[in-house]
C-alpha cells in the first residue's frame, strides 16, 4: 500500500502521477461512451445530436477544469481554460480541411463518425508526443519561449493580412500519393471498414486491402499534426506546465470533433472568426515579450481578453451573415 501510494503521489511531468490517471480514466470513459454505448451503430449525426454530443464534451471540460482550480488552484484552472479555449479556437480551421478530405473520398455522413473517432486515438499520441517534446526543449532552453512568441506573430500578422483562402489539391497530396503506390486500396467503403480481406486475382489468395476511410484516416491526423504547430505553441504561451498543456487540447479536440457535424455545415457564417484568431495569436505572441516589461500577464487577463477576442469575432460574423441560410 505504501509502495501504491509513493507511486501515485511521485511527480510525473511536474505533476503527481494520480492526476495523469485520473484524467486518462475521464477520456478513456468517454471514448468508451461515446463508441460503445451512444454510437454502437453506424448512423448519420445530424445536428442536433452533434450539439448535444459537444454540449457533453464542453461540460466534462468546464468541470475537469473545475477540479484543477480544487486541486491546484485558481492561476492553473485559469490557464486551463484559456488553453482550452484557444485549441478549440485554433482547431476550427480543421474543420473545413476535414470535410474537404471527407468529401474528396465521398465517406458518406453514416461513416464520418468513425473516422473522426478513431482520428481522436491518433490525436491523443501525437499531442503527447509533441508536448513532451515542446516541454523538454523549454526545460533545457528557455529561450526557445521566444521563439514561439516570434513564430505566434508572424503567424498571427499572416494569418490577418492573408486575402486569399488556401484549398489544397488533395489529388497531389505527397502522402496520399505514397500511400497508394504502397497499399492496395480497395474501390469499396465495405461497411466503413478501415482494412479488409480481399480475392486478389493476381495473387489467387485473398489480401489484405486499405479502404478509402483508412486513406481519410490518415490524412486527417495529417492535417491534425499540422494544425497543432499552431495550436501547440500558443498554449505554450501561456502556461508551460505539460499537464494543463495536453489536458485542455485533448478536452478541446474531443469537443471539436463532435461538434464537426453542426460546425461543416456553419463555417461558412465565420467570415471574421479568422481575424480573431489572427489578433489571438498576436496577443499571445506578444505578451512573451511584454513579460520582460511588465511581469507576468495574470491568467484572468489572458483569458477575458482571449474570449472576448474569439466571442466578438463569432458574434461579428453572425450579425454579418444573419441573412444567409446554413
Amino acid at each position: 500500500m505504501t509502495a501504491l501510494h509513493a507511486f501515485l503521489t511521485s511527480p510525473f511531468l511536474g505533476t503527481p502521477s494520480w492526476f495523469w490517471l485520473a484524467f486518462m480514466a475521464i477520456v478513456l470513459g468517454l471514448l468508451v461512451l461515446d463508441l460503445g454505448v451512444l454510437h454502437r451503430d453506424q448512423h448519420e449525426i445530424e445536428m442536433r445530436e452533434s450539439l448535444l454530443l459537444y454540449s457533453g464534451y464542453f461540460s466534462v471540460g468546464l468541470l475537469f477544469g473545475g477540479w484543477v482550480w480544487w486541486q491546484l488552484g485558481a492561476t492553473k484552472a485559469l490557464e486551463f481554460y484559456t488553453g482550452f479555449l484557444i485549441e478549440q479556437s485554433l482547431s476550427m480551421d480543421n474543420v473545413f480541411v476535414m470535410a474537404m478530405i471527407l468529401g474528396f473520398f465521398a465517406i458518406p455522413r453514416r461513416y464520418q463518425h468513425r473516422v473522426l473517432f478513431w482520428g481522436i486515438l491518433g490525436v491523443i499520441v501525437l499531442r503527447a508526443l509533441m508536448i513532451g517534446l515542446g516541454t523538454a526543449l523549454l526545460q533545457q532552453f528557455e529561450w526557445m519561449l521566444y521563439l514561439f512568441g516570434i513564430f505566434l506573430l508572424l503567424t498571427g500578422v499572416k494569418m490577418l493580412f492573408s486575402r486569399q483562402e488556401q484549398h489544397p489539391d488533395l489529388a497531389q497530396n505527397p502522402l496520399l500519393k505514397f500511400l497508394r503506390r504502397h497499399l492496395r486500396v480497395s474501390a469499396e467503403l465495405h461497411d466503413g471498414r478501415f482494412l479488409v480481406h480481399l480475392y486478389d486475382p493476381g495473387a489467387g489468395r485473398q489480401l489484405l486491402y486499405a479502404t478509402p476511410l483508412l486513406l481519410a484516416l490518415v490524412l486527417i491526423e495529417l492535417a491534425d499534426l499540422l494544425f497543432a504547430v499552431d495550436s501547440v505553441p500558443a498554449v505554450f504561451a501561456i502556461t508551460q506546465d505539460p499537464f494543463i498543456v495536453y489536458t485542455s487540447n485533448i478536452f478541446a479536440i474531443l469537443g471539436l470533433r463532435s461538434l464537426y457535424f453542426a460546425l461543416a455545415a456553419l463555417m461558412h457564417r465565420f467570415i471574421y472568426l479568422k481575424y480573431a484568431l489572427a489578433l489571438v495569436l498576436i496577443f499571445i505572441g506578444g505578451k512573451i515579450f511584454l513579460q520582460g516589461f511588465i511581469g507576468k500577464i495574470p491568467a484572468l487577463v489572458s483569458l477575458s481578453v482571449t474570449f472576448t477576442l474569439l466571442a466578438g469575432g463569432v458574434l461579428l460574423s453572425l450579425l454579418k451573415t444573419r441573412d444567409k441560410s446554413a
